[in-house]
């Protein structure tokens, strides 16, 4: 499913500095890998890098990138949704370097009818796995009722 592969910003919400991911490298039904490059003109940016903890963010955008695909193979626009929560996110590195290509991938290991879901995801440099985690993720039918309920409940 990597013929055509389109601009991230087709498929995730985030735009200017939000935007952590560059480009989608290849994809199936189930898993998905984006690329990033962290840049030291960037709002994380630390003197050392970018802080490995963005990985977290890094991960669920490729999830986002991978449900946006799944969307767009069923004609559909993306939908928003919500990361819910990581488990067990491990990191060899305290910062991630400047100018350094990061592989991210995701790999979904459970979705149910309401929009809940889980993946397990990585980053690599340099072709060695620096980064890991677990991802639960929320994609609600009403991403604005949704918001509007968990206003409400505060």
């Amino acid at each position: 499913m990597s013929a055509h592969l389109p601009p991230i910003e087709e498929l995730i919400p985030h735009r200017g500095g939000m935007l952590l991911v560059e480009r989608v490298l290849a994809w199936r039904e189930d898993w998905v890998a984006v690329s990033a490059t962290p840049q030291p003109s960037t709002w994380y940016a630390e003197a050392e890098g970018m802080p490995s903890w963005i990985g977290i963010e890094l991960i669920a955008q490729a999830v986002g990138a991978h449900v946006g695909l799944l969307a767009r193979s069923r004609g559909e626009p993306p939908k928003k949704g919500v990361l819910l929560g990581t488990r067990a996110y491990r990191s060899r590195l305290a910062s991630f370097p400047f100018g350094a290509p990061l592989r991210i991938e995701a790999l979904l290991t459970f979705r149910d009818e309401t929009g809940l879901g889980s993946f397990d995801g990585s980053i690599a440099l340099e072709g060695a796995e620096v980064a890991k985690a677990s991802l639960t993720v929320y994609e609600p039918e009403d991403f604005d009722a949704f918001l509007a309920q968990a206003s409400a409940a505060r």
